[in-house]
């Protein structure tokens, strides 16, 4: 430091504590402001506006009401701190709400008004709405039609629901969730919020289009040995109208009109099968018909899709039985989707198969390999997944073992993830207007059964690099290095943004070879890098 003169070093520091403490709190006002309004914007934009896309934004799976995690509190301090978060509480089960959550009001009271305060979208988090028709005695033992659930061709009933039962029982049970004393608390502590997301669990049972000929009620009606194009179309049919009665109910309860009008209702997983096309079973596991692949986008306003490395299966980040390679499957389905229904939301949920109470936990399996799992390499494969579909929130998933001080850094790197496409005006200007370079070098891995409406859609958009495996590939095989480009602009002016990770240690001067241009030469780490690439001056520069 240069000698202070004129004043004594004492009150020279003094000065400077005094500046520290005043001159920042004016510009953390003005930048909470800003990250209030950028988070207000990113999640009411339109998918298909001028704009571009939306930008995402950050959130979690747990919302620290049952244990130690992301509470709240700390969620609206996230944003406090110039981070892009969509702010999650829980959402209790009407019928439980006096026995099982009696700080209620405390664990709400504080949040909601801070998010009132900065004029934040707020979201919802519960369990399978749906299930009260099942756990419920006053719907599980009625009679006849009048049960919801699946009733088999004995009379026995199924402690799943059905979409042949009475339709206007979902909309009754849709109106017990937002009815309550506690939602009517919420609106009034917050009447007027730019968007309220509600998020369903989603996994409650239910009857299979496969299973249909067991149901005494679709018999009845359809009889036996329609083909399966109708089976599922039937199902899905009835399916759409089913969960938009339970929504229905939903949205009719809130007292609020802005709260009515704004409430939009997401499902995990109510997207196109990631399995397409792997083994010659998928189509049992989907409602696909012949012209569209899944009907869910009609019967939810969006969809949080599983980015999981899940610990009960095979499934890693390093090889092709993978959650990058499985959602490039789902590229064309986010197009199929949006003309189904131009507004529909898309979330990613992302994990990395940690059960540490499990011994198939997928930390411990990358331990025997001689691997190690960091928040940098969890960072590198959530970027690939974000950049590949570009959703409009990144949501990260940790279960009822979670324990904050060892989960908040790998939620941090999705956080990181996140605010970085914000923060870099080049990432910026790609994910909203960048267009996905698919590599037709090389078809899908995932090649049984395809019908002929998809067999041309562009499945494939990892680059080809000099350290690829040698072609065939299997389920088990390594990949080095993943890669992916979007571009802008036409020749002879385009541009590129390349995304490389590689998951298992760093890699210097790989080859990767872009469509329609030019191989280039890059570094990749598992954390994952990002490069710029100019046609005109065959520029090559890593994004800071």
């Amino acid at each position: 430091m240069k000698p202070v003169t004129g004043l004594t070093r004492l009150h020279f520091y003094r000065m400077l504590v005094a500046l520290l403490i005043f001159v920042p709190a004016g510009w953390a006002k003005a930048g909470l402001d800003q990250v209030a309004a950028a988070i207000r914007y990113e999640a009411t934009l339109s998918n298909d506006g001028a704009a571009g896309r939306p930008l995402p934004l950050a959130a979690h799976w747990n919302t620290g009401v049952f244990s130690d995690g992301f509470q709240p509190e700390y969620q609206l301090a996230m944003i406090e701190r110039g981070h892009y978060l969509l702010p999650a509480f829980f959402l209790p089960e009407p019928w439980k709400i006096e026995s099982y959550f009696p700080g209620r009001y405390a664990y709400y009271e504080k949040a909601i008004r801070k998010a009132a305060e900065l004029n934040l979208p707020i979201s919802f988090i519960g369990t399978q709405w749906e299930r009260y028709l099942t756990v419920a005695p006053q719907y599980f033992y009625r009679v006849g039609n009048e049960n919801p659930n699946v009733i088999e061709k004995t009379g026995a009933i199924l402690k799943k629901v059905s979409p042949f039962g009475p339709m206007d029982l979902w909309r009754e049970v849709g109106q017990k969730w937002t009815s309550t004393e506690l939602l009517k608390k919420l609106q009034e502590w917050y009447p007027d919020p730019p968007l309220v997301l509600f998020i369903s669990n989603n996994e409650h049972d239910k009857l299979s289009w496969d299973e249909v000929e067991e149901s005494s009620r679709y018999l009845s009606e359809f009889g036996l040995n329609q083909n399966d194009d109708f089976k599922r179309a039937i199902v899905a049919k009835r399916w759409i109208a089913r969960y938009r009665a339970l929504q229905g109910g939903m949205r009719d309860a809130l007292i609020d009109a802005d709260w009515n009008k704004r409430s939009e209702f997401i499902a995990y997983n109510a997207f196109g099968p990631r399995s397409f096309g792997r083994w010659k079973d998928w189509r049992r596991y989907s409602l696909y018909i012949p012209g569209r692949i899944d009907p869910w986008p009609l019967a939810w306003d969006g969809a949080s899709l599983s980015y999981y490395v899940n610990h009960w299966n095979s499934r890693t980040d390093f090889t092709v039985m993978s959650p990058q390679i499985e959602a490039m499957n789902q590229v064309f389905m986010v197009d199929e989707a949006r003309r189904l229904n131009p507004g529909f939301r898309l979330e990613l949920s992302t994990w990395d198969g940690y059960v540490p109470t499990q011994a198939n936990d997928k930390r411990k399996y990358y331990a025997t390999l001689g691997q190690t799992y960091s928040p940098e390499r969890y960072k590198g494969y959530v970027q690939f997944g974000m950049w590949l579909l570009r959703p409009g929130l990144v949501r990260e998933f940790r279960g009822n073992e979670s324990v904050f001080s060892e989960d908040e850094p790998y939620f941090l790197s999705v956080v990181n993830a996140v605010d970085r496409v914000h923060n870099t005006p080049l990432l910026t200007q790609f994910w909203r207007n960048g267009r996905l370079v698919a590599n037709a070098q090389h078809p899908h891995p995932y090649q049984t059964d395809i019908p002929q409406e998809y067999k041309e859609v562009s499945r494939w958009f990892l680059l080809d690099t000099d350290l690829d495996p040698k072609r065939p590939w299997n389920l088990d095989t390594y990949i080095p290095v993943f890669s992916l480009a979007l571009v802008t602009g036409e020749r002879p002016n385009r541009e590129w943004l390349v995304y490389a990770h590689s998951p298992l240690r760093e890699f210097h001067d790989v080859r990767v070879d872009i469509p329609d241009y030019a191989p280039v030469v890059l570094n990749t780490s598992p954390g994952g890098d990002f490069y710029h690439v100019i046609e005109k001056t065959g520029q090559v520069r890593l994004v800071d």
